[in-house]
């Protein structure tokens, strides 16, 4: 009896004995899998770490990228619209040349040989645009107005005493008839300029209100810009004042009949060439 119960003694040591070496075991197992666990979720925020830097370094090639393209973009534009010289007289974009070779494709070839130059090409253009958006045909030329194309402009003259009295720079009603007719031309085409020259003869012209010629011819201008803006719905942007005086004259101011040549006010239509041919080349 005393035998068996050694025996029992023994065989519950050696059994609670192996329980704590697993015991120990597991524990020893579950730190090193905790260790593990902690390492890998230290690597895990490493590695999101770097994505977020890769993926910021490309959004921010991609932003460059995207930049780079805007930019090609507007050099492509730039390029278009860098001006070159024609001659000492204006300049002319390569968005405006590319409107000048398509009026100028329509020109006869035995026309165009005589055309060798780039400020010859665009004044041939210019005239044949102009020729067909400024229609004077119902404006009867004679002594009182004269109508000329020369080469980038068109130049209306009108005799003074068809816009004015004597001394005067008070329009008269029945230029109400032709500056109707100039508006309408005016506003039909977006592109031009208009400058609005005053000239009188050399006789001096003093009172309250008018010191000199200078004075007569600047007044005079400024009344038909006034009347084109607001009786006739000119754009004010579009229009200019400039006095002449009696220093360009037509002929000599020795005669009655040359001092009346002599007093006109001259409607000078300019295009803006970049826009009038930019608009020729939408046609």
């Amino acid at each position: 009896m005393k035998k068996a119960s050694i025996v029992l003694i023994t065989v519950v040591l050696l059994s609670s004995c192996v329980s704590k070496k697993k015991f120990v075991a597991l524990e020893q197992q579950n730190g090193e899998i905790t260790s593990q666990l902690q390492k890998t979720q230290v690597e895990k925020e490493e590695l999101e770490a770097k994505f977020a830097k890769i993926e910021a370094r490309v959004n921010e090639y991609n932003s460059k990228i995207n930049s780079l393209a805007g930019e090609v973009g507007v050099l492509t534009e730039e390029n278009k619209t860098k001006f070159d010289a024609v001659g000492n007289k204006a300049v002319i974009s390569e968005k405006a040349k590319e409107g000048m070779r398509k009026t100028l494709s329509k020109v006869s070839p035995d026309v165009m040989k005589y055309y060798t130059t780039l400020e010859d090409s665009m004044n041939l253009a210019l005239s044949l645009n102009l020729k067909r958006f400024v229609d004077t045909s119902d404006l009867d030329e004679s002594d009182d107005i004269a109508i000329s194309i020369d080469e980038t402009v068109v130049m209306i003259s009108i005799s003074d005493k068809m816009l004015f009295n004597s001394g005067s720079y008070r329009i008269n009603k029945k230029a109400d008839k032709i500056l109707q007719k100039l508006a309408d031309v005016i506003n039909s085409e977006p592109s031009l300029d208009v400058m609005i020259e005053g000239h009188t003869d050399s006789r001096t012209i003093s009172t309250d209100k008018i010191a000199d010629n200078w004075d007569l011819s600047v007044l005079r201008a400024t009344s038909v810009v006034r009347k084109l803006q607001k009786d006739f719905g000119v754009a004010p942007e579009k229009l200019i004042a400039a006095g002449r005086s009696s220093y360009q004259p037509l002929t000599d101011n020795d005669t009655k009949e040359g001092r009346s040549r002599n007093r006109r006010t001259r409607i000078i239509i300019l295009p803006n060439i970049d826009k009038f041919f930019a608009m020729m080349a939408s046609n």
